[in-house]
């Protein structure tokens, strides 16, 4: 017996009484209403969203006798926020996946067990008349609705991430009526909507009820046609009437609120075309995202007036020479994916979360939007036009779940299916064409390939042949006006480049992964990008973590990912990969885009010369104006500070620029850097005066400091004495005691004027807690090499005796369990009168066998330090973390924290807070301070808690603290790639089974001696 196929698995039926898709404008009743351009104030707006009533079932079947009806009772029933996500407010599961549809494949059925929300809301109208429509819109519902109206079925709708609008006129009267929505979580249309998030339903976006007169504006359509120049552009305002009531339109022009130009426009049988020249206008662009004002103005037959306002911009998009070219110039994508999130209300998001999103992006020099992966609200289109942020702007539609079952192309290339896909960019063309911020039209993402989606694009340039057109999944393509590419490794994707003869220009849609700590590699990415023209740039995933907001029993927020509700099967922390955290916090990975794909690049061309070339990487923006500071320092010393404009340099231009400063003044100080910062000399829309665009720093190699050996006043210091026995070494004085192990090889202790500053170590290791960018090889790491029980054993002990030093000498193996292969240790201390405590630390590998890791963590010495030292002074990179394939953000200077805000706090608890490049460190309690001084640049960690207990923990907040301080000194540690989809860390940045060499001394100074004294070694 075959099943019988429901309302919400009808695959031939995409909607009943729903309005045709039409571009989003508003009426107002009078001109100053209309410039305002504010939604809540136009003619017959009304919102609905507030509290309705709600009834949670396990299923539709469930739903309760006559509940449309207006009799059925709603008294008791619980209340429900609308907009919201139920699951959200406490009724259904919360599920995470990324691929992975949460029921069986079983296209267009889905699970009788199907979590059904009925919403209620009385609507009280007053004054109905017969010249009126009353229409409903849900800006968005997931995954598919009934409407009933006073009992009445009154529309249904599918396709989550788009409004549906419904004509309720014949259902309504004055007074009170009954709207009664039934909500499905799962419908056919979940098989098109499998992306990667939360599973999320409900009314989730705003419910609006709009009074229109029955003869007013139905759509409006903007145009914008450059000539040949990209000079002049010809306006074109095409549009259409509910009735042929209304003949004669006016249309005024304003720029910034003055009035530009007027014109009549006639209306045919409803219908209106107008074409206007523009001569010599502001253009739009993300760079100058300049906006014009045109207001509609017509009477109606009642004799009333209507004012419709509509923003656009004049811009073109088209691919001429194999380039993606905006108003006649090749444009690059620095770009980011981004999902609505809000990490209380899910996938509902507020004006405030949108603005502070766009204003993030501006702020941190990214120019485009892919709207992953669907429509986003649409509040957020206005933002990026108003901003300035070029938008691909994707269609709700992804299959990712038949991937896993051999048959990706399983309903792509099913004709069966074509409605439902054409019908999704319909919608979304319809809605969205009026945005000049919109350039690319997206079919969808990781859906396969096949014949729906050649329709979907035959469907798109039939209503808008003015824009381009994407989709990743056609790797010919054959309906894409581009050819892109996603997590596309360096190699390739520099292959890709170098075959530009003939071929279509190419995007990579993802890469750059940025879950957890990382992603590493950008700046690779973005050198191969700008190298070969036929590249265009890129999307990084993606902006946000999804993580929900919780709070623990101590009132501490933390974050909430897949399986943490019991979620089966999930993804985990997967939705933990954006560059912002769930509270928009940027994290170190944003900081480092920034930089990455900073606009203005400085180069060193004759450093002798004070001369330094400026490369205007804008493609559009002229430099001219833009505040230079220049600042000549010395470690903490200001020498020199000079600001100044920049000369005109046209976008993608370049000049050679010498710095005025004193470069003679300069050479008399110790490790000078030049400092350039690059601001906004006026305040823009996104930022203020003074707004930090890009910074670089040039050290003068001439005043490098050369650390040399300057011993110490010794006179003052007793001898040392020395206390040995079987299983001990103990070195003393008045200043200092030291204790080694002699069973173990190790230090155990080592004291300063009576306090203990070691309280461990220093001793080898591979280790790092596993980054979620090491997903793939943390496993091998753990149970093929057993990196984690990688151990020094101890070989040989020996001291000697100086005249004012002890030298000890001590030989170790390293290796782990079952391992054949390992490093041979030598370390060699030298403790002189004064307590400095001076290391060097070799370690020759031994390969025997062919089974080794291609890549260790990191080769690193870690201690424990006394607790009270808990000032962190360094001179390296800073003062963000940093790693060494994601560093070009941290300049090198002097920085200042303490160890516990040397944490990164991560969702999901990882390694975390590297400072790379460091020449010295310190720790200091007072005014006294334990130096840390390297031979050699090294980057290094301090936490106040043990790798283990980072490992242990699986949120925020949640790591156990140590009564010591853990200090991690590495030889080196391998990057951070993006692993966990995209790029691995590259080869230059992997740590691999080699000879290395750690040197350093650790002594007793006064803090406002530091810099002087890291200048010297006080052993030799």
């Amino acid at each position: 017996m075959q099943r019988e196929m429901k309302r919400w698995e009808n695959i031939h039926l995409t909607a009943l009484n729903r309005m045709p898709a039409h571009t989003d404008f508003y009426r107002y009743r009078a001109m100053d209403e209309a410039l305002e351009y504010k939604k809540e104030n136009s003619k017959g707006y009304t919102s609905l969203d507030g509290d309705w009533k709600f009834l949670f079932l396990e299923a539709p079947e469930f739903s309760p006798v006559n509940f449309e009806m207006e009799e059925f009772d709603i008294a008791d029933l619980d209340d429900i926020t609308v907009p919201s996500c139920w699951q959200l407010k406490g009724y259904g599961n919360m599920h995470y996946t990324d691929v992975l549809y949460p029921f069986p494949i079983n296209p267009p059925f889905v699970p009788q067990d199907n979590p059904t929300g009925i919403y209620f809301k009385e609507v009280y109208l007053e004054e109905i008349n017969e010249q009126e429509k009353i229409i409903v819109k849900f800006n968005g519902v997931d995954s598919a609705f009934d409407l009933y109206v006073n009992g009445h079925h009154a529309g249904y709708s599918k396709g989550s991430r788009m409004p549906s609008e419904f004509d309720l006129t014949e259902y309504l009267r004055n007074g009170k009526n009954r709207f009664t929505v039934r909500v499905y979580q799962f419908s056919d249309g979940t098989y098109l909507e499998d992306q990667d998030m939360w599973w999320l339903s409900g009314i989730f976006r705003s419910v609006e009820l709009y009074r229109l007169n029955k003869n007013t504006l139905e759509d409006v359509y903007i145009e914008t046609v450059p000539d040949e120049g990209f000079k002049d552009f010809t306006l074109k305002l095409n549009g259409r009437f509910l009735t042929t009531e209304v003949t004669k339109l006016t249309v005024k022009l304003f720029q910034q609120e003055k009035e530009i130009d007027c014109f009549s426009v006639d209306i045919i049988k409803g219908e209106f075309q107008a074409v206007r020249k523009m001569v010599d206008p502001l253009l739009w662009n993300a760079e100058e995202p300049n906006l014009y004002l045109a207001v509609l103005e017509y009477s109606l037959a009642s004799g009333e007036i209507e004012f419709v306002p509509l923003r656009f911009g004049l811009r073109s998009i088209d691919i001429t020479d194999n380039e993606i070219r905006l108003n006649g110039k090749r444009i690059f994508f620095n770009g980011v994916n981004r999902h609505d999130f809000n990490p209380k209300l899910g996938r509902t998001v507020t004006y405030e979360d949108m603005l502070q999103d766009v204003l993030l992006m501006k702020k941190h020099n990214i120019n485009a939007v892919r709207t992953a992966h669907y429509p986003n609200n649409d509040v957020f289109y206005d933002l990026c036009d108003e901003y300035g942020l070029y938008v691909i702007d994707e269609a709700d539609l992804e299959c990712h779940g038949f991937e896993n079952t051999g048959n990706y192309n399983w309903i792509s290339d099913n004709e069966l299916w074509e409605k439902q896909y054409v019908d999704r960019a319909v919608r979304m063309v319809k809605r969205d064409r009026n945005h000049p911020s919109v350039i690319i039209w997206s079919l969808g993402n990781e859906s396969g390939q096949g014949r729906n989606f050649t329709a979907m694009y035959q469907a798109i340039k039939a209503i808008d042949s003015t824009r381009l057109v994407h989709y990743e999944g056609d790797r010919h393509a054959a309906y894409s006006d581009m050819y892109t590419t996603m997590y596309t490794r360096l190699k390739a994707l520099e292959e890709i480049g170098q075959d530009s003869e003939g071929k279509k220009p190419h995007i990579l849609c993802e890469y750059g992964h940025a879950m957890g700590n990382g992603p590493g590699g950008l700046t690779e990415y973005q050198e191969v990008m700008r190298k070969y023209p036929r590249l265009q740039g890129g999307f990084v995933w993606e902006w946000y973590d999804h993580g929900i907001e919780s709070v623990d029993e101590d009132g501490n927020i933390y974050y909430l990912y897949g399986g943490n509700y019991g979620d089966f099967p999930t993804n985990g922390n997967f939705c933990i990969d954006g560059l912002v955290f769930p509270d928009r916090t940027p994290s170190p990975g944003l900081i480092e885009y920034k930089k990455v794909i900073e606009p203005i690049v400085t180069e060193a061309a004759d450093l002798s010369e004070l001369k330094v070339k400026i490369k205007n990487r804008y493609d559009f923006r002229n430099l001219e104006g833009i505040q230079l500071n220049i600042k000549v320092v010395s470690f903490t010393h200001l020498i020199e500070e000079k600001n100044m404009y920049l000369p005109s340099i046209n976008a993608q231009d370049e000049i050679e620029l010498t710095l005025p400063i004193n470069l003679a003044e300069a050479l008399h100080y110790d490790d000078v850097r030049i400092k350039l910062s690059y601001s906004e000399p006026k305040n823009t829309l996104y930022a203020s005066v003074g707004h930090p665009i890009t910074s670089e720093s040039f050290l003068l190699e001439a005043t490098k400091v050369k650390k040399i050996v300057q011993p110490e006043n010794l006179d003052i210091h007793g001898k040392i004495r020395i206390d040995e026995t079987e299983t001990q070494l103990v070195l003393e004085n008045d200043t200092f005691k030291t204790v080694f192990s002699k069973i173990h090889g190790v230090l155990v202790s080592h004291q300063l004027n009576g306090e203990e500053i070691i309280e461990k170590g220093p001793e080898l290791t591979l280790w790092r807690a596993a980054i979620d960018n090491d997903m793939y090889k943390t496993n091998d790491w753990i149970n093929k090499y057993f990196l984690k029980n990688a151990k020094e054993q101890f070989v040989a002990f020996a001291y000697q005796m100086n005249e004012d030093s002890v030298a000890i000498e001590i030989k170790k193996y390293l290796s782990s369990v079952n391992q054949a292969w390992g490093f041979e240790l030598l370390y060699q201390y030298r403790i002189t009168q004064t307590g400095a405590l001076n290391l060097q630390l070799k370690g020759s590998k031994v390969i025997r066998g062919k089974e080794i890791p291609e890549m260790l963590p990191r080769i690193g010495i870690t201690m424990h330090l006394n607790k009270a030292y808990n000032d962190v002074t360094w001179y390296g990179k800073g003062d963000s973390e940093s790693y060494q394939d994601s560093k070009r953000s941290q300049s090198i200077g002097l920085y200042h924290t303490s160890v516990e805000e040397m944490h990164t706090d991560y969702v999901y608890p990882q390694e975390n807070g590297s400072r790379c490049d460091t020449s010295f460190l310190a720790v200091t309690k007072g005014n006294q301070s334990i130096l840390f001084n390297f031979k050699e640049i090294r980057d290094f960690t301090i936490h106040d808690y043990e790798t283990s207990a980072l490992e242990e923990a699986t949120h925020r907040g949640k790591i156990k603290k140590s009564p010591f301080n853990v200090l991690t000194i590495d030889y080196r540690q391998s990057g951070l790639g993006s692993n966990s989809c995209g790029e691995e860390q590259l080869p230059a940045y992997r740590v691999g089974i080699e000879d290395f060499e750690i040197a350093l001394e650790i002594r007793n100074v006064q803090k406002d001696n530091l810099v002087e004294e890291s200048k010297y070694f006080r052993a030799r």
